[in-house]
C-alpha cells in the first residue's frame, strides 16, 4: 500500500519512521523542522497510524517495509536517509535489510540487540499496562481523533511476546549501508547495541547521549540533531570523494 506522507523542503531525500502510534507529523517535529531547510524530509504515516489506513497487523513488519518500498516507487524516490525510533527503526531495519539499494544511510534508536531474559514477563507487564491504558477515554479519544485506523489492533500486537523481530535486531553483519545507532543511556537493554553492533559490522557508528532514554530524538532533540548531522553530511561527503575519484580514474585511462 502507498502510505500517506508528508514533504518539506528540497535536496538529498531524508525520511523519518514515527514510533507506535504517533504518526509523521506527530513525531521527529524537531529533527523535521531543522533538516528541512537543507534537505527534502519525508514524513510517512506507517500502516495503521495516521492516515494510512490498514488494519492487517498479521505480519507487520515486513508488510511496512513493503510498503515504504512502493510509496518511495511512488513518489520517484531513489535514495534515502532513512531514520526511525522504536516501532520506526524496526520497520526501517526491515526496509533496509529488503531494499539495501535504496538506503543512503541508517539510523536505529530504540531497538534491542539482544534478546533479554526476562523477555516474557516484560512483555507481560507491558500489556498489561496497555490495557489499563485502553481505559483511559480522554487518552482512547485522542488517538480515536489521531488514526484513521483501529489503532487497537497495535496494542492487541504487542500481547504475543513473539511480536518482537529478535532475529532482525539481533543480527546487523548484513548491512550494507553506512549506519548509525543512538541511544539513551538510562536504557541499558538498549546501550548494550553500542557494544555488540559495531564487532558485526564496521559499517556501524555508535554514539550514546547523556541523559536520554528510549525516545532519545525527543529527551534530548538537540544532541540527538547534532549527532545525526554529523553522519549524515560525513556520509555524503565519502559519497562524492568516490565519484570524484571514479571519475579520476576513468579520465586517466
Amino acid at each position: 500500500m502507498i502510505l500517506h506522507a508528508e514533504m518539506f523542503g528540497e535536496g538529498e531525500r531524508i525520511v523519518f519512521l514515527h514510533s507506535g502510534l504517533q504518526t509523521g507529523l506527530t513525531d521527529f517535529e524537531y529533527q523535521r523542522d531543522y533538516f528541512q531547510k537543507g534537505f527534502q524530509v519525508i514524513v510517512p504515516d506507517l500502516r495503521g497510524h495516521g492516515k494510512s489506513k490498514n488494519n492487517d497487523f498479521s505480519n507487520y513488519f515486513n508488510d511496512c517495509a513493503a510498503d515504504l518500498a512502493e510509496t518511495l516507487d511512488y513518489h520517484q524516490l531513489d535514495s534515502i536517509h532513512l531514520i526511525g525510533c522504536s516501532l520506526g527503526a524496526l520497520v526501517a531495519l526491515h526496509f533496509a535489510k529488503k531494499f539495501p539499494e535504496k538506503i543512503a544511510s541508517l539510523t536505529l534508536s530504540g531497538i534491542f540487540a539482544e534478546k533479554p531474559s526476562n523477555w516474557s514477563e516484560m512483555n507481560h507487564a507491558q500489556a498489561k499496562q496497555q490495557k489499563e491504558f485502553l481505559r483511559n477515554e480522554q487518552a482512547v479519544e485522542y488517538y480515536d481523533q489521531l488514526h484513521e485506523s483501529d489503532w487497537k489492533q497495535f496494542i492487541y500486537m504487542g500481547e504475543d511476546e513473539k511480536w518482537y523481530p529478535f532475529d532482525e535486531t539481533s543480527d546487523l553483519s548484513h548491512l550494507s549501508s553506512p549506519t548509525l545507532i543512538l541511544v539513551g543511556e538510562g536504557n541499558e537493554l538498549e546501550t548494550a547495541g553500542t557494544l555488540i553492533y559495531p564487532k558485526m559490522n564496521d559499517k556501524v557508528h555508535v554514539s550514546i547521549i547523556p541523559f536520554a532514554s528510549h525516545l532519545v530524538h525527543l529527551e534530548q532533540p538537540e544532541l540527538y540533531t547534532q549527532v545525526l548531522e554529523v553522519f549524515i553530511k560525513r556520509v555524503i561527503c565519502e559519497k562524492k570523494e568516490k565519484e570524484t575519484d571514479s571519475g579520476n580514474i576513468i579520465s586517466k585511462q
